[in-house]
């Protein structure tokens, strides 16, 4: 299976944000990246593929070439909202890398990048295959943010 299906959480740092094991997942903070990949990305599996840079997430991230830089960006304006009823909201300025060409870019991680384990956060697939030749590849973000959690069973 190539790059998961559908858009997801990383079990494994949910779990560890619930049980206190890893405090250090703010989602407030501009630390977290967002790396690219291509659609040739091997057989994933979001609870037991934790991180950026372990298997299958250490292959077929988008070549280090003009515009891209190994690891992805930064997310920036990063804010972590309580809403209404229960919902919480993750959100971030859109992402983009100018001047770049690269092809077949199925999808993004994001990743904590201030932790020594490059912790998963979430697998965005494209849903299809996406280039830019001599131009800007931008991640526009959801009007209502990167993900919402809705805290009411």
């Amino acid at each position: 299976m190539p790059f998961p299906t559908a858009s997801g959480f990383f079990v494994a740092s949910m779990v560890d944000m619930f049980d206190a094991t890893q405090l250090a997942l703010d989602f407030d903070l501009d630390t977290h990246r967002a790396a690219l990949f291509t659609d040739a990305l091997g057989a994933t599996d979001l609870v037991t593929n934790t991180a950026y840079g372990v298997a299958p997430w250490n292959a077929n991230e988008v070549p280090n070439a003009t515009g891209y830089t190994t690891g992805g960006n930064l997310l920036t304006g990063t804010t972590y909202v309580a809403g209404a009823a229960g919902a919480t909201t993750f959100d971030a300025a859109d992402t983009s890398w100018a001047a770049s060409t690269f092809s077949a870019v199925r999808g993004t991680l994001i990743y904590a990048d201030v932790l020594a384990g490059n912790n998963g956060i979430l697998a965005v697939t494209f849903g299809a295959d996406f280039a830019v030749t001599a131009g800007t590849f931008t991640i526009q973000w959801n009007a209502s943010g990167i993900f919402t959690i809705d805290w009411i069973p």
